[in-house]
């Protein structure tokens, strides 16, 4: 008796395993007889976790999928990410216990079966992350437009038991699928009736399920912020805009660039934001009639203002309001006849759809991956086809065939001449990034001064993105009629009075730079508050831009707190989150850490290459952060790590041990290589040294290993594309906030603010940029550990554990994927209303 009661404790302790999906709790327990006060370490987090006896009659997730398979392909044109998505859905599938088929060649591969469609393996999906387009191909297929092909289509996965359909691909490829899911029943008759497939077999395959991504360059396809391949196409164009504005500059050269969006122009857009454009033509919002006019006079201004070149940028399917096209050598000809330019045209072509996908589009894809099967298996007949969209930093699922509609809806109101329309159909990320555009680049500074003065100032680390937010609120400020002061080396530098005027033209060409161009220092206001109230009043400062990180956030604070003692300090501020380790308080994302995540990802693509061809070997990586494990956890998600060790989810030496074992398990595989990540600050004693001679000794004669810091380079570099808009949009958007805010604080004839919300932090929450209250941030600060205490990104870990091929992971996400309705928040175009 007593030595299967040993028995049982042992088996449950094996096969714990608490997870949580869309806000439903499963766990697996061995023996639901045991009591419920029985306390089990947890293998993933090292803490304690209860299992309840009412949580046993729960599914294992784990055998969720048993008994199910599906397939899952990538039609139409191909998208740096794709490979991304096709990993996480085949290692989430096979997670579950389903069976996970690729479809090789796209819809056409679906129509020819045979070997087109093969089973999957984890292996078989292994140094594929860092991979451009699509490893298993994709095809345009006219046969499966027509019934006689479907028909085929569905004869070759009935055969097969698959149910499950995952398509990669654009807005004509969901369209696809949701056709071929809605005669799902009408071909199973057909081909019952044919004699080709039995009663068993139809009965068994009785409905079809689907589950759409979206892989896009274009980023054409309403309900999403962003689709995969979307970020990698403007990384590889924002490379050729940096080459070509050297060789511009020296030159005094104009240059046309022409970048993909026959009917889209958000790549047009964001590129125009990112590199400082003089001019963009998109097809949603053709220029105004006597178009070539204007442009003129706006080359001509920004040469008068001291700039040695301009840089035009045209979507390809950009148009006039007669929905005439406009081509780049019409606007060479324009600007080299009538002014006179030396100007020069480029057209990127296919160059934006190859290359190594950013990590924002590696992330993206591994988390639609794993969203899109946890979707097919809670699908039901009655469930519409779904395809997974990004919103903020939420993954929702939307109806596909609403999201097709409101898509329809925008080539409608374009052909109509409905261009206001077309822009809000776009959704709300298009339609700020043609406001802020509108703003930096279609608005001449006033000639009636507001006497307002706003001071810039950078604090804390320098990080890429810095400068394009200093750029766009001197710009937005100076369009507001504001004067605009530069603070040099940070709160010294405003005690020390290091403070100038800038104006329009020494920022032009910021976006582009890494750094900081005023300088910076972690120096806190603290000891020299005095002196810093003493300069606002000398040089007249109504208002204070405060970009940097948690010294800004601290800075920030001390500010308001000695605003008790100081009446100069009663000013508003605004503090603009730039910090690699992304661990400011009040927003989502920090300006910086995208760049420091793309320059970590591709040196562990380096590494995990030697490693492939060295073979047993695991590497050590040490990233920066502090005691934040954001770049950690998303660099291993972005590089396909083993794991990555944080501060904010303890770990032990039994833990550690578990890491070592699964390696030595993993090098009898195909897969003979090991990655794992460190946080700067994970633990105080299991050191990068530690760790490193850990894993030495205890894979002697199955693998060597190598430890690698990578140290201040994640600091440096040129911004990412993200970073630059990102930081774009912050800037213009603080000092929109700055300026309605000095209204309501002027008194008597003089500012004073001394409310809570007179000094905000601007950051990103979920969905939109939002001010918070410094003071109303304390609460959610851990000021020892210089973090806050609530951290969205710590819900992907566990995606990171089952994409590395742990058995035991706790999956516990607060938000829900649920289902969304974009008509309700877009609304269909109709006539002249919306």
């Amino acid at each position: 008796y007593l030595v299967n009661i040993l028995f049982s404790l042992l088996h449950c302790w094996l096969s714990t395993c608490k997870l949580a999906f869309h806000g439903k709790v499963y766990t697996c327990c061995a023996n639901p007889s045991l009591p419920s006060c029985l306390s089990l370490p947890s293998p993933f987090t090292g803490r304690s976790r209860t299992m309840a006896h009412h949580e046993a009659p729960h599914k294992d997730p784990r055998k969720m999928g048993i008994g199910r398979s599906i397939a899952v392909l990538t039609s139409g044109g191909d998208a740096q990410g794709m490979n991304a998505a096709v990993r996480a859905t085949v290692r989430m599938g096979i997670y579950t216990g389903a069976k996970v088929y690729f479809v090789h060649e796209g819809y056409q591969g679906l129509v020819d079966g045979g070997d087109n469609i093969k089973l999957a393996t984890w292996e078989s999906v292994s140094m594929m992350l860092h991979l451009g387009g699509t490893v298993i191909g994709s095809a345009r297929c006219m046969d499966f437009k027509e019934k006689w092909g479907r028909l085929k289509a569905a004869c070759n996965l009935v055969k097969l038991g698959i149910t499950n359909l995952c398509v990669i691909g654009g807005d004509g490829s969901l369209t696809g699928a949701n056709q071929f899911r809605t005669e799902w029943s009408e071909l199973l008759a057909d081909l019952r009736k044919g004699g080709k497939i039995s009663a068993e077999e139809a009965n068994r395959s009785s409905h079809l399920n689907i589950m759409g991504m979206v892989g896009s360059i274009d980023n054409d396809f309403c309900g999403t912020d962003m689709t995969i391949g979307t970020d990698s196409a403007l990384h590889r164009i924002i490379e050729v805009v940096d080459a070509i504005t050297t060789t511009a500059q020296s030159h005094q050269r104009t240059f046309i660039l022409e970048v993909m969006g026959r009917h889209c122009g958000y790549l047009a857009l964001v590129t125009a934001l990112a590199c400082g454009a003089d001019w963009v033509f998109i097809p949603e919002m053709p220029p105004e009639e006597n178009w070539e006019e204007h442009l003129c006079k706006r080359l001509i201004a920004q040469r008068g203002r001291g700039s040695r070149l301009n840089v035009i940028i045209l979507a390809e399917g950009a148009q006039d309001r007669n929905q005439k096209p406009i081509t780049c050598d019409q606007v060479k000809n324009l600007v080299s006849k009538k002014l006179g330019f030396d100007t020069r045209s480029t057209i990127l072509g296919h160059v934006q759809r190859g290359g190594t996908p950013s990590a924002f589009d590696r992330i993206l894809g591994s988390r639609m991956g794993v969203e899109a099967v946890m979707a097919l298996l809670e699908a039901t007949p009655e469930t519409p086809a779904c395809v997974v969209s990004l919103s903020g930093n939420m993954a929702v699922r939307l109806p596909l065939m609403e999201c097709v509609q409101v898509t329809k809806d925008v080539t409608v109101a374009m052909t109509e001449g409905r261009f206001e329309d077309a822009v809000k159909l776009r959704g709300k990320s298009f339609q700020n990034n043609w406001d802020t555009y509108k703003m930096l680049a279609h608005v001449t500074p006033p000639e009636m001064k507001s006497n307002i003065n706003i001071a810039i100032i950078n604090v804390g680390a320098p990080c890429a993105g810095m400068n394009a937010a200093v750029r766009a609120a001197v710009r937005v400020g100076i369009i507001q009629g504001h004067q605009m002061l530069a603070v040099h080396d940070g709160f010294d530098g405003l005690a020390n009075g290091q403070i100038e005027p800038i104006i329009w033209a020494q920022v032009g060409g910021w976006t582009g730079k890494g750094g900081s161009n005023l300088g910076t220092k972690r120096h806190l206001p603290g000891k020299n508050i005095e002196q810093i109230s003493l300069n606002i009043t000398k040089f007249n400062i109504h208002s204070l831009i405060i970009i940097g990180g948690f010294e800004a956030y601290l800075g920030g604070l001390e500010l308001v707190t000695a605003r008790e003692m100081y009446e100069e300090l009663c000013i508003p501020m605004v503090v603009i989150p730039a910090t690699v380790s992304n661990n400011v308080p009040g927003s989502d994302f920090s300006i910086g850490a995208d760049t420091a995540l793309n320059t970590i990802t591709m040196t562990c693509d380096r590494i995990k290459q030697s490693a492939a061809g060295t073979k047993r070997r695991v590497f050590i990586i040490e990233t920066m952060g502090g005691y934040c494990g954001y770049l950690a956890t998303m660099a291993g998600l972005s590089s396909g790590a083993d794991d990555a060790y944080i501060y904010e989810e303890p770990f032990h030496i039994r833990d550690l041990e578990l890491n070592v074992e699964h390696l030595i398990e993993k090098m009898k595989t195909s897969v003979k290589r090991g990655l794992i990540l460190r946080n700067s600050n994970a633990n105080e004693n299991y050191t990068t040294q530690f760790l490193y001679n850990l894993y030495s000794e205890e894979g002697k004669g199955t693998f060597d290993c190598r430890m690698n810091v990578l140290g201040h380079m994640q600091q440096g570099g040129t911004p990412s594309p993200f970073d630059r808009n990102f930081g774009t949009k912050m800037g213009s958007k603080s000092v929109l906030w700055l300026t309605n805010k000095l209204k309501e604080c002027y008194r008597h004839g003089r500012i004073f603010a001394n409310m809570p919300d007179s000094a905000c932090v601007l950051g990103m929450k979920k969905r939109s940029l939002v001010f918070q209250p410094l003071a109303s941030l304390k609460d959610d600060t851990d000021f020892e550990h210089r973090i806050p205490k609530t951290e969205w990104w710590l819900r992907l870990r566990p995606i990171l554990k089952i994409l590395a091929k742990y058995d035991t992971v706790e999956m516990d996400t607060s938000e829900v994927a649920a289902m969304e309705h974009v008509i309700k928040k877009t609304g269909l175009v109709k006539g002249d209303k919306m």
